[in-house]
């Protein structure tokens, strides 16, 4: 009973089952009494021995009749050889009586024998004995078995205020589980999910509740890409200044004297700088938007970690580092767009090497793990001073840094990682980053592997942005 589902359905259930059992009950201790009926036997067992006597069989019919037709009872008569007096076929059930032997067995269930009484007396003049058979009236009792006991009453009370109880339990959380499933999906990123809020056909709090989460939901879709247009576009605007930049600089270039060239080259780097970042602006602006295309056709990852590595290599000679490549052999191919998975990795890499120490060597750990699926696990790690346990899931946040020196001194502005989580969460994967025990960081990139026999089936894709 830990659902809300459960919770009602018994609730309802166990409430309306005591209500029909105390009813029933209840209407058990007020019918009425035997004594009733104790006085119409005697009355009648008399009135009809001395109508028998007096007028014979006929005399005796009409008068049961009667009585049959104004106290809606069953009656007969016998004699001492257990022949029905009135002339009229005797059923089983009063003929067992009569004889003193017991009822139909399970008598009371489904279809019962009418509640009987038996009385007998002796003849006016003592030589005959008679006996009365009365059939009360069934009543109520068919909901009762032996002895009184309401057994079938009661199995049909719970069962139809079970069923009844399962689908009001089933009305009221319907809704509350489609709201559920729409908050999971906005909370993975889907900013499309709607719970589909009826417009008129409900208007209870439930209804109103969904209805108000597909409005927050609607207006948090169009906030989301109102930035990210916002993003896009003053990137778009940025990059016709910067090209009148260079070209300027170029001209600047030809007229320029040895004094001001140093002032020049540093014009030129901020100016690549600029144009670095827009790029990677407009790069995580359309992994937002979900505009960035994820081609189909197969990628061989062993071979895209030895590229990243040649090129990293290069670049951590400045700080006299090493880059060193874990690949063991085997099948490594999954499914993407080359060029955005090598921007992936390449951001991971290129931010170790910045952050490693001096002298230090950055490791890219290529291993295979099997949990639902066969995944491939890209392990980068540095010997860097590492980060905040705290501050580890802020990393792939976009602008994010650790402090504004650091950035300021290589130059990074928090972009890389954030674009390398969403290109590997567009391919099916996950990234994370966790402290080492010897020191330095390490990050994972975990892809989904794709069988040589299904890769052989992707067709390649003709669209790829580059990074």
């Amino acid at each position: 009973m830990k659902t809300l589902f459960f919770r009602i359905f018994f609730s309802f259930w166990l409430a309306l089952a005591l209500f029909v059992v105390l009813a029933i009950l209840v209407t058990l201790a007020f019918r009425p009494r035997s004594s009733t009926w104790e006085a119409l036997r005697t009355t009648v067992l008399n009135d009809a021995v001395n109508a028998y006597e007096e007028g014979g069989e006929r005399a005796v019919r009409e008068y049961l009749q009667g009585v049959e037709a104004t106290q809606h009872v069953r009656v007969y008569l016998f004699d001492e050889n257990r022949d029905e007096l009135s002339g009229r076929a005797a059923p089983d059930w009063a003929l067992r009586i009569a004889s003193g032997g017991p009822r139909a067995p399970h008598d009371g269930f489904i279809f019962p024998t009418p509640q009987v009484q038996r009385d007998s007396r002796a003849s006016s003049d003592g030589k005959h004995r008679y006996t009365i058979v009365l059939g009360l009236p069934p009543g109520p009792r068919v909901f009762f078995g032996p002895r009184g006991m309401p057994v079938p009453g009661l199995l049909i009370a719970v069962l139809s205020s079970g069923l009844v109880c399962y689908f009001l339990s089933w009305y009221l959380t319907k809704p509350i589980v489609r709201l559920r499933t729409a908050t999971r999906q906005l909370a993975a990123g889907d900013l499309s999910a709607r719970t589909g809020a009826p417009a008129n056909t409900r208007r209870d709090e439930v209804a109103g509740l969904m209805r108000d989460f597909d409005t927050m939901a609607e207006r948090l879709e169009s906030l989301v890409k109102a930035q990210s247009r916002l993003l896009n576009d003053i990137s778009h605007e940025l990059r016709s200044p910067l090209a009148r930049l260079n070209v300027a600089l170029g001209l600047a270039r030809q007229r320029a004297n040895s004094e001001s060239i140093p002032m020049l080259d540093r014009i030129e780097l901020e100016a690549t700088r600029l144009n670095e970042l827009i790029g990677r602006i407009l790069t995580l602006a359309r992994l937002e938007d979900g505009e960035q295309h994820v081609a189909q056709s197969p990628v061989p990852l062993d071979e895209l970690v030895v590229t990243v590595a040649e090129d990293a290599e290069f670049e951590a000679q400045a700080r006299h580092c090493h880059v060193e490549t874990f690949i063991p052999e085997g099948e490594w191919e999954v499914r993407g767009d080359p060029s955005l998975l090598h921007s992936a990795v390449e951001n991971v890499v290129r931010n170790a090497i910045r952050y490693t120490g001096e002298g230090t060597t950055v490791g890219i750990h290529l291993e295979r793990e099997v949990r639902n699926l066969a995944e491939a696990v890209i392990r980068i790690t540095d010997c860097g001073a590492g980060v905040p346990p705290q501050e580890l899931d802020k990393l792939f946040q976009p602008f994010y840094r650790l402090d504004d020196a650091r950035g300021r001194n290589t130059g990074g502005v928090g972009l890389g990682l954030a674009i390398t989580e969403r290109a590997v969460r567009f391919h099916g994967g996950k990234v994370s980053a966790s402290n080492r025990r010897e020191g330095g960081l390490a990050v994972d990139i975990r892809l989904p592997l794709i069988p040589k026999s299904a890769s052989s089936q992707l067709v390649q894709s003709t669209a790829a942005v580059q990074v």
